[in-house]
């Protein structure tokens, strides 16, 4: 039982790290009281505000950005916190809280319902003409969010955000296509405070209405035993095959994705059983971190959650949940098949096995324990495919969470447990929060100054420019300008997507990118949904890509094995998430509910795309049914390019370049096998 306890110890230390939104400060015992009163008044507000009440849409997102501000400088310290001792008494200090931060605390929440408690009829007429009393809160309400987003999440997020209060404010010095004619500070004040396009917009707004319900079911559903349920599953399954715990990390991390919205706290939850039965079987440190990095990142692609990017869609597309979640489906599927492929190649490489028998627990036995758990997610699914509002779903989601925990012998819910995993799952939102209120910054200045299509132009100017010096050199003329263009508009916008995802959670990742990166597709006449899962796959693939890897790194922590090196394999075999885009940019059925989708087109598509990430898988392992060379390798991976890429022709042509490989992989076979 010590040894257990060390290792949940050890297991909170590693996400701690890695994870800036849990990097919690211990309070004192008067101040700890306050804050899980405080966090579980939160929890029960928004299920009463979503599931009963009928509140103004700006009061309800200025109660939940009161909450979440407020509490922030009451948890997150000026520094992240290294000891989880609370500090000594000081005479600057309260209860381990510096007076300093109580009164930050106490001003973000009086900022915060400043605007919402005024009647609306005065709000209305102080929108373009601001008081000198409303730009002072105005002010004070900018200063604690970009103060309690650094805290809580890093100081990238606020960063951006300065940079672009910046552009706002000093426009007519911008550079190029991006000088404007600026704004003076009480401009800048009104657009982001008094109106419902800057902090008050759509990103806090989704946070209050949905974001925070999936958030709180994702806790209860793990308390009641639906996570453990999901791993033990995985492992019956997967468990006895070559290098089973590896297959366990992809399928319980697949499973995990459908109620954990972040990469780290599934990497960190299911990592702590496959990473170490990984090294038991054979597979190298690195390899294995790598393993529970990359299928922990796919819970952020994964329906119903998306990392919460779903619901920010709804808003933004004005289409229902359900279509969401379909277009999202196969792409994530494609994502999981290519860990798939390099898992197995990579056991059969190393001659490593599957877990025993006696290793592994019984599937009859797993469901019979804890089959009441999946309730709760099947009615959530059913309420969301049936058309019913996600707040709704996730509302009767909670009740169904609630109802099986008191029920339920196995896991039983007490009253101490729901107090904690409604004081938990607030918790959990208060990063998210402030990060939100940031983005609601950077959306404002985008909106007001026009930046977005301002960065599209360049960027579309850059690709032309491009696209029209390589065009006319062969083979490459064999494609037009106009190919060449979408071409390098696409690589350009997946660069700057993956470098603006370096550390920002991934809803705020996939607002800001959808702000400035996705008018630039739009310009290329690519579709609005299309263009959503492009900037959203690409802002997601930062989480294991380095130097800023910081689901790999959490995996490393477990691994013991080296970030960088772990990094850098989670990169390679997260290769589908980086190549499916492009492949349902180019042929949008695959995404199911996009313009012009038939089931040929979806399922050439499909085909392809899965030859073209399997055979990517090959020349990544260096092996097929034996041992492929170096040449080999980069023959194999030119001909899975022509598989993904659009049209049967070119799949025809990676067909041809597959044949002598595959002449050769059997005579090796044959060769290496006993007579």
């Amino acid at each position: 039982m010590a040894e257990q306890e060390l290792d949940a110890k050890a297991l909170a230390e590693i996400e701690r790290k890695y994870d800036p939104e849990t990097a919690f400060r211990p309070p004192g015992q008067i101040i700890a009281g306050a804050v899980s009163v405080a966090l579980v008044a939160m929890s029960i507000y928004h299920f009463y505000a979503s599931g009963f009440g009928l509140i103004r849409e700006l009061l309800h997102r200025g109660i939940h950005l009161s909450f979440a501000l407020g509490l922030v400088f009451l948890l997150f310290g000026w520094m992240r916190a290294k000891s989880t001792t609370p500090a000594p008494p000081a005479l600057w200090r309260f209860n381990g809280v510096p007076l300093l931060d109580i009164f930050f605390a106490i001003a973000a929440v009086v900022a915060s319902l400043y605007l919402p408690l005024l009647p609306p009829e005065i709000v209305a007429e102080r929108v373009g003409n601001p008081s000198q009393f409303d730009v002072f809160m105005g002010t004070v309400l900018l200063v604690l969010t970009l103060e309690a987003a650094r805290r809580s999440v890093g100081p990238t997020l606020p960063l951006i955000a300065l940079v672009f209060i910046a552009f706002a404010l000093f426009g007519p010095y911008a550079p190029g296509a991006l000088k404007h004619g600026g704004t003076s500070w009480l401009g800048l004040i009104n657009h982001l405070y008094m109106t419902n396009q800057g902090i008050y917009g759509i990103a806090i707004g989704v946070m209050a209405q949905y974001v925070f319900l999936f958030i709180l079911f994702g806790v209860l559903a793990t308390r009641i035993g639906l996570g453990q349920l999901f791993i033990d599953l995985a492992m019956a399954l997967a468990g006895r095959f070559a290098g089973g715990p590896a297959k366990v990390a992809i399928f319980s991390s697949a499973f995990m994705g459908t109620i954990s919205g972040s990469s780290i706290a599934n990497t960190v939850t299911t990592g702590a059983l496959t990473i170490p039965a990984m090294k038991k079987v054979g597979y190298p440190p690195h390899f294995a971190g790598a393993v529970e990095a990359t299928a922990s990142t796919g819970g952020q692609i994964t329906p119903p959650i998306l990392g919460a990017a779903a619901f920010i869609m709804v808003e933004y597309l004005e289409i229902p949940l359900r279509d969401i979640l379909a277009a999202a489906l196969f792409p994530a599927l494609l994502h999981y098949f290519g860990i798939f492929v390099m898992v197995h190649l990579e056991a059969k490489k190393l001659g490593l096995r599957g877990l025993r028998a006696e290793e592994l627990p019984k599937a009859a036995l797993v469901l019979k324990q804890h089959w009441l758990s999946i309730i709760p997610l099947i009615i959530l699914v059913y309420l969301i495919l049936t058309g019913r509002t996600p707040d709704f779903a996730a509302v009767y989601g909670i009740i169904a969470c609630v109802v099986v925990g008191f029920l339920n012998p196995v896991n039983r819910l007490t009253p101490r447990d729901l107090w904690n995993a409604l004081a938990d799952g607030a918790r959990n939102t208060l990063a998210v929060g402030a990060a939100a209120a940031t983005v609601g910054v950077v959306v404002g200045v985008v909106t007001l100054t026009g930046v977005g299509f301002r960065l599209g132009y360049v960027v579309v100017q850059t690709a032309t420019d491009m696209g029209s010096s390589i065009s006319t050199i062969w083979p490459f003329a064999l494609f037009s300008l106009e190919q060449w263009k979408l071409f390098f508009c696409l690589v350009l916008i997946a660069i700057a997507c993956i470098i603006m995802g370096a550390g920002i959670p991934t809803t705020a990742t996939y607002i800001i990118l959808v702000a400035v990166a996705a008018p630039a597709l739009q310009v290329l006449q690519v579709e609005p949904l299309v263009a959503h899962f492009f900037v959203f796959y690409y802002g997601v693939l930062a989480d294991i890509t380095p130097p800023v890897a910081l689901a790999a790194y959490a995996a490393a922590g477990i691994a013991g094995s080296n970030p960088f090196q772990t990094g850098n394999t989670a990169f390679r075999l997260g290769i589908a998430k980086a190549l499916v885009p492009f492949v349902f940019v180019y042929s949008p059925a695959l995404l199911l509910v996009a313009n012009g989708f038939t089931w040929m087109a979806f399922t050439v598509t499909l085909l392809g795309a899965m030859a073209g990430i399997g055979l990517l898988g090959v020349a990544f392992s260096g092996w097929m049914v034996a041992p492929l060379s170096r040449l080999e390798r980069w023959w194999t991976g030119i001909a899975a390019l022509f598989f993904v890429a659009p049209g049967v022709g070119s799949a025809a042509v990676g067909v041809l370049l597959m044949v002598p490989i595959v002449v050769l992989q059997l005579k090796r076979r044959a060769a290496s096998s006993p007579a």
